[in-house]
Formats: structure tokens, C-alpha cells, sequence
């Protein structure tokens, strides 16, 4: 091992680096529009309901777990598409792979929104 390889980079390269991260993969991807838009519907709908500390635990993590599973998805995409631009059917399963578990992960935060909302809006009616 080289010297450079044996260098550890300090913790502000690796957050900057992280930050990059984030702000290429949210650019790249169309998708953080709706999840963006969703997570402002929840955090509106959560105030307005005065949701309890543990609700609001519970919805941050199910928003955070949608977005965590859209940056991964968003990562394949670019990481497929430098190791092969023509049409692979091996990758194309992987692609189809990650972006299933994305909707998986934004069926189950829907199904959890639904389990903390609906008291909430059954106690205004």
C-alpha cells in the first residue's frame, strides 16, 4: 500500500464529501420532487394533528427511509450507467431491484402515515 492510500481524510473532507453527495444524487433525480413534496405534506400534516413525540419519531425515520432509499437507487442508476451504456440485462435487473425497494419503502411509510393520521382525523370529525 502507498502512502497516499495509508492518508486518512479528515472528518470535514468526508462530510463535504457526503454533502456532494446528497446534492448530486437529489439533482439527478427527478423523484426527490415527489418525495420532497410529500415529506412537506407530512411534517404540514403532523403540526396541524399535533402529533405525539413518538409519532413524530416514527414519521422522521419513515421519512428518512424513503429518501436513504432513493439516494441508494439514484447511486445504482449512475454506478450502472458508468459501467455499461448499452442495455444490460443483468443491470437492468438491479435497477429494477433498487427501485422496487424504493417503493417499498414509500408503501410502508404511506401505510404508517395512514396508522398515525387516521385517529387524529377521526378525533376532528
Amino acid at each position: 500500500m502507498d502512502t497516499a492510500a495509508k492518508t486518512k481524510r479528515t472528518w470535514a473532507a468526508k462530510f463535504r464529501d457526503a454533502m456532494r453527495g446528497v446534492r448530486i444524487g437529489v439533482a439527478g433525480e427527478s423523484s426527490f420532487l415527489v418525495h420532497g413534496i410529500a415529506t412537506v405534506v407530512v411534517l404540514i400534516a403532523g403540526a396541524v394533528l399535533r402529533v405525539s413525540q413518538t409519532e413524530w419519531c416514527i414519521l422522521a425515520l419513515c421519512i428518512a427511509g424513503v429518501l436513504v432509499a432513493e439516494m441508494f437507487n439514484t447511486a445504482l442508476e449512475a454506478l450502472a450507467k458508468a459501467v455499461d451504456e448499452q442495455q444490460n440485462p443483468a443491470l437492468g435487473a438491479a435497477l429494477d431491484i433498487a427501485s422496487g425497494a424504493v417503493l417499498l419503502a414509500a408503501i410502508a411509510a404511506a401505510t404508517v402515515g395512514v396508522i398515525v393520521f387516521v385517529p387524529h382525523l377521526w378525533l376532528l370529525l
